[in-house]
C-alpha cells in the first residue's frame, strides 16, 4: 500500500559549506588534526555531493521517512503519531548558512536525544509545520474513529438490553399460559 506524500524535503547545497568549516574547526582545535586535512579536504569534495544526495526526508499520511547514507544505507520510517517533539535548533555557524538542525524524538525511544536528525533542510519550518499537523489531524481522525466504536458499542449495548426485555417479556407470557 502507497500512501500520499505530503512534503518531499530538499536539502540546502549550502550544508556542504557548513561541514567543511566544522571539519577545519574541529581538525584546527585538536591540533592532531591538522596534518589529516591534506587527506581529509580532497576526501571532503568527493564524498561530500554525494552524501548530500542521499538524503531524503519524506512526509506521508501516516510517516516520516528518512534516507541517508553512501556506504552504509540507512532508512527510517517513523510514525506520525509516535513523534513526540520536532526541534530546530540553529548555532551560530549555522546561522551564518542560514540552516536548521531538527531532531525528532519519538514515544517510547529508549537513548537520550533524537531519534533521528537532519541538517540543512530548506524551509525548515514548513517541514516541521507539515509534520505537527499532520500529526494532529491523525490524532483527530483516530480520536473520531474511536468515537465511532464507543458509539457502535453503546448501540449493541442498547440492542443486548432491548433482546434481554423481550426474552423476559416472552418468559412472563409462557408462564401465564401454563
Amino acid at each position: 500500500m502507497s500512501e500520499r506524500v505530503i512534503f518531499e524535503a530538499t536539502f540546502n547545497p549550502a550544508v556542504k559549506t557548513y561541514w567543511l568549516l566544522s571539519l577545519l574547526l574541529v581538525s584546527s582545535i585538536t591540533i592532531v588534526g591538522i596534518p589529516f586535512l591534506i587527506i581529509s579536504i580532497p576526501l571532503f569534495f568527493l564524498i561530500s555531493g554525494k552524501i548530500l544526495a542521499a538524503m531524503s526526508a519524506v512526509v506521508t499520511e501516516r510517516k516520516l521517512v528518512v534516507k541517508r547514507g553512501v556506504f552504509n544505507k540507512e532508512e527510517k520510517s517513523i510514525p506520525l503519531e509516535k513523534i513526540t517533539d520536532v526541534a530546530m535548533v540553529q548555532g551560530p555557524l549555522m546561522r551564518l548558512f542560514n540552516l536548521y538542525r531538527l531532531s525528532f524524538e519519538t514515544a517510547g525511544q529508549s537513548a537520550q536525544g533524537a531519534l533521528v536528525s537532519l541538517i540543512g533542510i530548506n524551509d525548515a519550518d514548513a517541514f516541521r509545520e507539515t509534520i505537527l499537523s499532520q500529526k494532529d489531524k491523525l490524532l483527530t481522525n483516530t480520536g473520531a474513529f474511536h468515537k465511532e466504536k464507543v458509539d457502535e458499542n453503546d448501540d449493541m449495548k442498547l440492542l443486548i438490553e432491548s433482546v434481554k426485555r423481550i426474552e423476559q417479556l416472552l418468559e412472563k407470557a409462557l408462564e401465564g399460559k401454563q
